[in-house]
């Protein structure tokens, strides 16, 4: 007997669960820009993709950091400006000021230490390759059963990693 493909996410859960929680750092960034700043002892790292779209700063800066960078709210940022699709702030490196924007979806890690709070975010294309992966093992998962009755492809892959799928 054929067992049916699973369903295909067509709601897109996933990528909506990752929108909702870049929200808790949008609403956290927020906390941080008002007037009395970090309560406590919060402080944020904020990791993100450098050559993501819509990220900028000063060109000598990202070039450093040619996939990720990781920066520090804690003491010393300035004009933090929590917009709805992107933040920017100032910083010092080197002991200069520099502005960066990051856009939320260029965000890849949040962690704020003092109560070792974490979120791991999937980047646009990270979320694509995983989809891609996905598809691939549902449709190694559907030829399975055709495989016995069809001679194997030798061009075709024969590993798929679930890497992907681990929540991180």
């Amino acid at each position: 007997m054929a067992q049916d493909p699973p369903a295909q996410d067509q709601m897109h859960y996933e990528a909506m669960a990752q929108e909702a929680l870049r929200g808790v750092v949008k609403a956290a960034l927020k906390k941080a820009a008002a007037p009395e700043g970090l309560p406590g002892a919060h402080h944020f790292y904020i990791t993100f993709k450098t050559e993501a779209p819509g990220v900028s700063g000063p060109a000598d800066l990202l070039s450093k950091y040619p996939d990720e960078m990781t920066i520090v709210l804690q003491h010393q940022y300035w004009d933090l400006a929590p917009g709805e699709t992107f933040f920017t702030v100032t910083l010092k490196f080197g002991g200069q000021p520099k502005r960066l924007s990051v856009p939320y979806a260029a965000l890849t890690r949040f962690y704020d230490p003092s109560v070792q709070f974490l979120l791991q975010f999937e980047t646009p294309a990270a979320a694509a390759a995983s989809a891609a992966a996905a598809a691939a093992a549902t449709q190694a998962q559907a030829g399975a059963s055709a495989e016995e009755s069809a001679p194997a492809d030798p061009d075709a892959p024969n590993v798929v990693s679930l890497d992907h799928f681990r929540k991180k």
